[in-house]
């Protein structure tokens, strides 16, 4: 009786390669995927340090990223975002990788990746963190977490709820600085009147601030 021929196996069907993202290449390391906000409103007060009066702002914003956070204090504040900036929270230093580069001076971690809800205490225990502008005149603010905020339908986020005094201008020499402009500008007699009138111009006052023109620049970007 003749034998029968063994069946032949089928090969193995092959996996298909993985897919890249758009515009990807292969060797890239991808980072995971951003996290997602929650739905959390949270109040803060930003205090510019070591000025006299103090110059603060008291803001209400949705959970974001720690750059959404620096745009938002930007915002509030007057700031025009043509310099360096850094978070320094619990130990840690947060900033834009976009500015320091992989090689910078600072080891910074990437504030576009981190989520506050990762960050801000669920007790009412104070908590506050510092928030340095521009590396050059330094300008220190401390930001205290003031805690969660009750969702208002009538009250649009983000808002600038409150605040003194102005922003102090760019490249002016930190702290120090504008406390001499302010000086000088008090004083007509002084050598450097009209030079640092002319440089500050004549519709500046440092006693000034608007919530309502702080809020529209949150919403709509540094220029409106």
């Amino acid at each position: 009786m003749a034998k029968k021929k063994a069946a032949k196996k089928k090969p193995a069907a092959r996996k298909k390669p993985a897919r890249l993202p758009a515009g990807s290449r292969a060797g890239w390391t991808w980072a995971p995927a951003k996290p997602k906000p929650s739905a959390a409103i949270y109040q803060f007060r930003i205090t510019l340090l070591d000025t006299h009066p103090l110059i603060w702002r008291r803001i209400q914003i949705t959970d974001c990223f720690l750059e959404d956070l620096h745009w938002h204090i930007q915002a509030a504040m007057g700031w025009q975002n043509s310099h360096l900036h850094m978070f320094d929270i619990d130990g840690l230093t947060y900033g834009s990788k976009s500015q320091y580069g992989p090689d910078g001076e600072y080891e910074i971690i990437d504030g576009s990746r981190v989520l506050l809800s990762t960050l801000l205490p669920n007790t009412k225990a104070r908590f506050s963190f510092r928030y340095t502008y521009d590396m050059g005149d330094n300008w220190e603010h401390e930001v205290v977490f003031e805690g969660h905020v009750k969702p208002d339908a009538k009250l649009k986020m983000p808002v600038c709820l409150d605040g003194k005094r102005a922003c102090p201008p760019e490249k002016c020499g930190g702290t120090p600085g504008y406390e001499h402009m302010l000086q000088v500008l008090a004083d007509p007699e002084d050598d450097e009147y009209d030079d640092t009138l002319e440089w500050i111009g004549e519709d500046f006052d440092p006693e000034v601030f608007d919530a309502k023109k702080a809020t529209l620049r949150m919403r709509r970007g540094l220029r409106a």
